[in-house]
């Protein structure tokens, strides 16, 4: 009896951290979450030594600021170009030639140490100042799982895809600040050469990446739309339907192989803006400045540097599965409010301090405010599933167009001894975005909501609203 009231806690347990809906998704589903834990895992060991490495080549701050924005402006076209092309060119062919690109990137920062080369290869390549995604896997990743896992389930799954791709950023940075310590201190390597050690091993799990793309099966090619079949399937029964079927099918010749309507522009623009602010939040406290501003101000070195990530990841981690229980009660979109005016304030506060012990309280208490697996849901949701990967995609590009500026006026502060005010033009683009969110979309359905109850209304004769709904030009 107590053993079969132990099953049902656990099975309940399982069920309100969102494990369970893990352990039911596919294997490609897996496979992916593994892939962003190894990306991740190579993306924070590489970031948290990036800006120190190109100090200790000789860049300036405001140098070094432009680097990482120039890099982010790369990602834009790499990520424009495969996002779009994805669905045409093959998911699985995609993710394989990102791979690719890290294991490229990886091998020239591990060879070469002038800085133009190094701009190149950053741009071209994949390398995250960030340590967060950057290049067109998380687009087209999150596109293939919204494919593969029901509705009810995203939530959780993209959850759990992110806190494993947290704890991949937390044993990415431990590791690699240790590393990096012990090669100078025992080795007695010099600093350039340590970090020299991270970039071939960033090389490494890049090939790791690769064969884990090749164990992906066809289901992660995109699938034709069901509605559409379904709608367009039953034009004989309701020929008073013809034209509404006609306006959802993909124009002839159409690029993007999907018609977009009015509405979905209106919802794009506006995630697009809300993700901007975000994003240029972001951009101005990157990783990499985040670890130099500790650093320089308050002299903690790689292997410190690597604990204190290392328990601030593991502390968003926590917040991540948090954030998807309390989304359940609370909603999703409040819940992610709350937590980024949460964030903003505390962003302003990290600067302040003169002692290293209160500010890395405030910067732990940033790690509170992590809800990166609800806003993935969130965008997923207000996408229709033949439109998701094209503009999660934009979204994507979006973001890290604005993140992008980040890093250049942030080192342009650092140079002139004003790293504060980069925290406190963060913290208040931080709250903005949480106050942005509740506004716009406080008491919204999700899209393929909409989507069902319109094709439901349809074949009644109209829209769920009582209108036909009118398609603009396909692109």
């Amino acid at each position: 009896m107590t053993g079969h009231a132990g099953d049902n806690i656990w099975i309940r347990v399982r069920n309100e951290l969102g494990l369970s809906a893990l352990i039911r998704s596919s294997r490609d589903t897996k496979i992916l979450v593994f892939q962003r834990f190894v990306r991740l895992f190579a993306y924070a060991g590489t970031t948290l030594v990036l800006a120190l490495h190109l100090a200790e080549l000789g860049n300036s701050d405001t140098r070094i600021g432009l680097f990482m924005t120039l890099t982010l402006l790369g990602d834009i076209l790499l990520s424009l170009f495969f996002t779009f092309t994805a669905d045409r060119l093959g998911r699985r062919n995609v993710l394989a030639l990102g791979a690719t690109a890290i294991i490229t990137s990886g091998l020239i920062f591990g060879l070469v140490e002038n800085y133009w080369v190094l701009l190149v290869g950053a741009t071209i390549g994949v390398i995250s100042p960030t340590a967060n995604e950057i290049g067109p896997f998380r687009a087209i990743e999150e596109s293939i799982v919204a494919q593969l896992t029901p509705l009810s389930e995203r939530g959780d799954i993209y959850s759990w895809y992110s806190l494993i791709g947290i704890v991949g950023q937390a044993l990415g940075t431990i590791i690699c600040g240790w590393a990096t310590q012990l090669l100078e201190s025992k080795r007695k390597w010099s600093s350039v050469q340590a970090y020299r050690f991270v970039f071939f091993g960033y090389a490494v799990l890049g090939l790791v990446k690769l064969g884990s793309t090749l164990a992906l099966s066809s289901a992660c090619e995109k699938e034709e739309n069901k509605s559409t079949r379904e709608t367009a399937d039953s034009r004989e029964d309701s020929p008073l339907l013809r034209d509404h079927v006609e306006s959802q099918k993909p124009k002839a010749g159409s690029r993007l192989g999907f018609t977009v309507t009015k509405d979905s522009l209106v919802v794009l623009t506006e995630v697009c803006f809300l993700q901007s602010l975000e994003a240029i939040a972001i951009g101005l406290m990157v990783t990499s400045w985040v670890a130099f501003f500790f650093n320089e101000k308050f002299g903690i070195q790689e292997g410190h540097l690597g604990i204190l990530f290392f328990i601030n990841y593991l502390i968003q981690a926590s917040a991540n599965i948090s954030a998807a229980s309390i989304a359940k009660r609370l909603g999703l979109v409040k819940t992610m409010a709350l937590a980024n005016l949460f964030h903003g304030a505390t962003l302003v506060l990290i600067p302040i301090p003169q002692s290293a012990p209160v500010a890395i309280l405030f910067f732990m208490l940033k790690g509170c405010a992590n809800v990166i697996g609800l806003r993935a849901a969130f965008i997923a949701s207000m996408y229709l599933p033949e439109e998701r990967t094209a503009f999660m995609g934009i979204t994507n590009v979006v973001r890290t167009a604005s993140e992008s500026l980040g890093p250049l006026v942030t080192g342009a502060l650092a140079g002139a001894h004003l790293f504060w005010v980069a925290f406190l033009l963060s913290g208040v683009m931080m709250a903005s975005y949480g106050l942005g969110i509740l506004v716009l979309f406080g008491n919204g359905k999700s899209r393929e909501e909409r989507k069902d109850q319109s094709v439901a209304g349809a074949r009644n004769g109209e829209n769920g609203d009582g209108r036909v709904e009118r398609t603009i030009e396909t692109i």
